[in-house]
């Protein structure tokens, strides 16, 4: 379950909004200053002293914009102001942030759980109903069957009517029961892959806040700014990167495990099977899911989920009990720490 590192960009990140705000702030006040003082600068320019003073100024701008280490300097000081502006409003501490997420996780298996065996106990019953109907069609038939020898013609053509229309019904509670075995299948593995997400985002948050812990305290401004102007990057800065970028990739899992739970939730609500109807916008939302891309929870198992939810040949066992994760040897966000 190995991933690739993708670390947001300083303006998708919720710091990058306050420094385009303050960017386009002070862009706009260097602008309005440079209208309203260019005739007193223009005077000033007539002094050869202050002339000397302002090309020596805009030599340091233009050292500052054309020299790759100070311009690094700069970008990085800039960012950590606008991250200290941003914390002061929102929660951008990723430690602070996987935590909440591993709250959730906790709260959604739960949640997972009760529909799962609700879902269990709704499938049972529609497999009696199917089974019961099926009864009803053969005694209808051999109904039908006998009043023919009889030449009792009404008496055939009820009892075979009847059966007609249990058949209907029966192809309909199937095509049901199908898609019910689809999320069936889905909400189980949703839960077991999800309780694989929830011990390595725990286990990641349990070592790297440690981690995380001493580079603070071996951190110093002056220390970063060295490694900036150097050419190395703030270990400080790619760790927060790193753990940024599971706090995204679990944002993204924790909202498809959601989403999937509600959908499910909505399409048991549109079932009724005491009288054996059911609503066909919750049967299309689930087969819009089937046909959408690659799911981040379940990965390349959704097709194969799919597959042996439609083989008629592979029966499912309602009673069997959700599987315990396998441990992993591996945590799935290990190698997103391969800079250290």
């Amino acid at each position: 379950m190995g991933q690739e590192f993708k670390p947001k960009s300083f303006w998708a990140r919720p710091e990058g909004t306050t420094g385009m705000i303050i960017g386009v702030g002070i862009l706009a006040g260097i602008g309005f200053a440079v209208m309203t003082f260019l005739p007193t600068l223009i005077a000033l320019a007539a002094n050869t002293l202050y002339l000397g003073l302002m090309l020596m100024a805009l030599a340091a701008i233009i050292y500052m914009v054309l020299d790759p280490r100070m311009r690094n300097l700069v970008w990085y000081s800039y960012k950590s102001i606008m991250r200290f502006i941003t914390g002061m409003f929102v929660q951008i501490d990723p430690i602070g942030i996987l935590k909440s997420y591993v709250e959730d996780l906790k709260n959604n298996l739960r949640k997972m759980n009760k529909q799962v065996g609700i879902l269990r106990g709704q499938m049972h019953k529609l497999k009696e109903i199917i089974k019961n109907n099926e009864r009803q069609i053969q005694n209808n038939l051999n109904l039908a069957n006998r009043a023919k020898q009889q030449d009792k013609k009404n008496i055939m053509i009820l009892k075979s009517r009847k059966a007609g229309r249990l058949k209907d019904s029966n192809m309909k509670l199937g095509d049901l029961y199908k898609k019910m075995e689809v999320l069936y299948r889905v909400l189980t593995k949703m839960y077991e892959n999800s309780e694989i997400l929830l011990e390595d985002v725990k286990d990641q948050v349990m070592v790297k806040e440690q981690e995380r812990k001493a580079i603070m305290a071996s951190h110093s401004a002056m220390k970063s700014a060295m490694n900036i102007i150097s050419g190395n990057g703030d270990k400080k800065e790619m760790f927060d990167m790193a753990l940024e970028a599971i706090a995204d990739d679990v944002s993204q899992k924790v909202g498809e495990m959601e989403r999937f739970m509600d959908m499910s939730a909505n399409f048991m609500d549109s079932v009724d099977l005491q009288n054996g109807v059911f609503e066909e916008e919750g049967m299309k939302m689930l087969e819009m899911w089937e046909k959408e891309g690659e799911s981040l929870l379940l990965g390349d198992e959704k097709q194969n989920l799919l597959d042996v939810a439609n083989d008629d040949t592979t029966e499912l066992d309602l009673d069997a009990p959700i599987e315990k994760p396998i441990p992993q040897h591996k945590n799935q966000y290990d190698n997103f720490f391969d800079f250290e």
